[in-house]
């Protein structure tokens, strides 16, 4: 049974302990059960923004399951809500918990764009693909209002710097005049994550993304627009959203995706207890089955942590899912790497300051 109520609009409401200490409260509603008004209020958990005087803006990954070295976060937190989000854990870094803080204590970097651009011009960096989104996502709805993505990307229409971005929301529709520019220049690529054909599904799945329907139109919209653009069938979920591959890559292939990525549900550290208190409430009758079957692609466990397999599991129903994505992706000729970005352009930007380099 799940521990707390589930707020309105929420992926979790969940609020467990942070792994590195703390103080820990835990909602005692023994005597609360017939306060209707009571209940009531704890189902709207406002979303707060908080600003974030982070030094950096741009991190470094070593890992070899990843194929990008940099990555670039506007926020921290994530307003989606999707209950399976591997980035729940990093708000416990912040003092918060992996539950309902990390869809509602959202951390905004207001130096964005400064910090990148000075980043980008230091003298020893060596041209790469930067991805933009690679712990939260870029397009969360609070980007409506801070568009510190935007401000991001205009940076690196001036640098001629390569960006590929990952996203689950049609808010990447609103900067297609700069997505446009940097196509012509082969500097950005879009990945649309699309988990579900389910309109009903994504609304407790994913909250706050936008709806399939709406991620389809924007694939299409980026095609129309010459904007390079992928789909991520990601996560897989074994024994909800597995069955839906086919049609997943039939659905992405009509919008216009030139290839399509699939990586199987993975649950480090506390997104185990978010994700299996979200089963208790949203899919109950199922979920004995559902765990059973991450587990026999975990090899036992709930998550699998291992370079090389912890994208795409281990196991008969692992390698099924795997197989199933291959053949569709080849028939509907989504099995390529997508068009490669172009680093050759790339330009120092001019320094916050306005003082050139003399070397």
């Amino acid at each position: 049974m799940p521990t707390s109520p589930l707020p309105i609009g929420r992926g979790s409401g969940l609020r467990p302990p942070n792994r590195f200490g703390g103080i820990h409260a835990t909602l005692d509603l023994e005597h609360l059960e017939h306060d209707a008004e009571y209940l009531a209020a704890l189902a709207k958990v406002p979303t707060l923004y908080q600003p974030d005087d982070s030094r950096t803006i741009v991190s470094e990954n070593d890992s070899p399951d990843l194929m990008f070295r940099y990555s670039l976060n506007t926020y921290r937190g994530c307003q989606h809500g999707c209950s399976y989000c591997y980035a729940r854990p990093t708000h416990e870094y912040l003092g918060f918990n992996a539950g309902i803080d990390f869809e509602t204590r959202i951390f905004y970097k207001p130096k964005a764009a400064e910090l990148f651009r000075e980043w980008l011009g230091r003298r020893r960096y060596e041209p790469s693909v930067i991805m933009m989104s690679g712990v939260t996502d870029c397009y969360q709805p609070g980007e409506r209002e801070y568009q510190l993505t935007r401000a991001c990307l205009q940076i690196a229409l001036e640098a001629r710097q390569p960006i590929s971005i990952v996203t689950k929301n049609a808010l990447v529709l609103r900067d297609l005049d700069i997505l446009i520019e940097m196509a012509r220049h082969r500097t950005v690529s879009v990945a649309l994550s699309v988990t579900t054909l389910d309109p009903a599904l994504t609304r407790v799945l994913e909250p706050r993304s936008s709806t399939p329907e709406a991620r389809l139109r924007a694939i299409r919209a980026l095609k129309d627009a010459g904007v390079p653009v992928r789909a991520m069938l990601a996560p897989i979920i074994p024994g909800l959203t597995d069955i839906e591959l086919p049609r997943l890559v039939e659905a992405v292939a009509d919008a216009g995706a030139e290839s399509a990525g699939c990586l199987l549900l993975r649950l480090p550290l506390t997104v185990q207890p978010v994700f299996m208190d979200w089963l208790a409430v949203n899919a109950p009758e199922k979920r004995e089955k559902i765990e059973r079957l991450i587990r026999s692609t975990r090899d036992g466990g709930l998550n699998h942590a291992t370079f090389g397999t912890r994208f795409r599991g281990t196991g008969a129903i692992a390698d099924q899912i795997q197989q199933t994505f291959r053949v569709f992706a080849r028939r509907f000729h989504l099995d390529g790497d997508g068009t490669p970005l172009d680093v050759s352009g790339f330009r120092p930007p001019l320094p916050v300051k306005g003082q050139l380099r003399l070397f």
